[in-house]
């Protein structure tokens, strides 16, 4: 089944206007000397009626920012606070980025273009606002992988090269510039609702509140859940189900974000914003994808921790106006939720029909361990056991019983599966650093779109209702 999403004409829909005054600060973008079209993600571009801009037109509203018909006039930074390696930071806010449009698809769901290294905001304190190149053909990697295993992640919409000489102190410099957009399901975070405790600003709070529920709609809670009626409640039950969803999804991907901040967490339980992300070379609980991350707080093994411990920081925002005893109901959730969705996830990856939860956990832990001993890659291990093909040893009485699922897509016969180790990454950027050759970063996202292809729809993500559903 194609992973492309459907086609759909340009709806242009701009309900943050109205939360606008308090939530955001109008900005323009930066005057660039250059704008050379790098990247546009016209798949997605269909499914939000822009595929059909010249590459010109495209380079005006992506990298000059002139505004879309019928959209913002202007540019939105957007406010919030945040724990930064749980050090509460009240001094953040879109210091690079701004949210540029908003508009829906075919199925009515709401869709966010915001931008990174597009100039400097009131929120920019010292950083010049601009984004490396490297990055941004990082970035387009990274979302381009993740959505081929399924994870619910922003797309990279668009990257154009920006023409200016940018000194980092943590990698070669001076170094080229750029400007993407990314396309998203909403942008408000965890620290959104931080900020608004900190500044106790509770009409805002339950607007903001209203707006989530009716913009990022989803399942009601169970219904035994205590105050399930009130609405913050219900935002706190549909964010810890995104979110257990969220960290399961990177556990079955072996995929390390790097930097899990309450400021890097959309309460639409979006995977977002890449900075020093790592796919697993083995599978290591300890593994860390920030070099700053001394402690690793945030290292593969503690993904799960690190968003039951954002679902916290998010409940006691909402203390603002709702209870207590409810808030901590829905966070107790997340631990259950995890287990069930990797259990779902990790059969989905393995192209097998789910026996039950029971055996399900039995597969992914007798899995896990012979990784841990074999040193094999994850993403060797997926495509080799696909189907419950090669089962044999330590693996073969837990994979016993298990039904594979119909494939035929080619993908399946290769001799390697795809991967996204850093000595590839760094190979596709050393092409276009040393010759501008654009031609390995084309050809692997062909690839990975023809993986997202063979594995097919990834089970319906926690928190969520079909699309289309309201």
């Amino acid at each position: 089944m194609p992973s492309a999403p459907e086609p759909s004409a340009y709806r242009p829909d701009t309900p943050v206007t109205e939360l606008a005054g308090w939530l955001a600060d109008p900005v323009r973008a930066a005057d660039f000397p250059a704008t050379r079209l790098r990247f546009r993600n016209d798949r997605w571009a269909a499914a939000v009626g822009l595929s059909d801009l010249s590459d010109e037109e495209w380079t005006h509203h992506f990298g000059r920012f002139d505004p879309l018909p019928d959209n913002l006039p202007q540019p939105l930074a957007l406010r919030y606070h945040g724990h930064q390696f749980r050090v509460y930071n009240p001094q953040i806010g879109d210091g690079r980025g701004f949210l540029f449009a908003q508009l829906r698809d075919g199925t009515g769901r709401l869709l966010d273009l915001g931008t990174k290294g597009s100039g400097q905001t009131p929120w920019s304190r010292d950083g010049d606002g601009r984004l490396t190149l490297k990055g941004a053909v990082r970035e387009i990697l990274a979302t381009e992988m993740l959505e081929a295993l399924g994870v619910n992640t922003s797309k990279t919409f668009s990257v154009v090269e920006t023409g200016e000489e940018l000194w980092r102190n943590d990698e070669p410099s001076p170094t080229r510039s750029a400007v993407m957009t990314r396309l998203s399901h909403g942008h408000v975070r965890i620290g959104t609702f931080q900020r608004l405790l900190a500044l106790e600003e509770r009409e805002h709070m339950q607007a903001l509140v209203d707006y989530c529920l009716a913009q990022f709609p989803g399942p009601p809670p169970p219904a035994d859940a205590p105050g399930r009626d009130e609405p913050a409640v219900r935002l706190m039950h549909l964010v810890v189900e995104r979110l257990a969803d969220l960290a399961a999804s990177w556990m079955v991907a072996g995929f390390v974000h790097g930097v899990l901040n309450t400021d890097n967490m959309n309460v639409s339980g979006e995977s977002f914003d890449y900075g020093p992300w790592r796919f697993l070379p083995k599978w290591e609980p300890g593994f860390t994808a920030a070099y700053f991350d001394h402690a690793g707080l945030y290292a593969f093994g503690r993904q799960p921790e690190a968003l039951h411990w954002n679902c916290g920081q998010f409940a006691v925002a909402l203390r603002l106006i709702a209870d207590a005893p409810p808030l901590i109901a829905a966070m107790e959730r997340f631990g259950s939720l995890y287990m069930e969705v990797v259990a779902r996830r990790w059969c989905w990856r393995l192209g097998l029909q789910s026996r039950g939860a029971d055996a399900d956990a039995r597969l992914v832990g007798a899995c896990e361990a012979h990784m841990s001993e074999s040193g094999v890659q994850p993403d060797a291990f997926f495509f080799r056991h696909r189907g419950g093909r090669n089962a044999t040893g330590d693996l073969a009485q837990p994979f016993a019983g298990y039904q594979p699922v119909e494939d035929n897509h080619e993908y399946w016969s290769a001799d390697e599966p795809q991967s996204m180790l850093v000595e590839e990454v760094e190979a596709i950027w050393s092409a276009i650093d040393k010759d501008d050759d654009w031609g390995p970063l084309e050809a692997k996202i062909a690839a990975l779109r023809s993986m997202g292809d063979a594995h097919g729809p990834a089970p319906l993500p926690a928190g969520h209702l079909p699309q289309g559903e309201s």
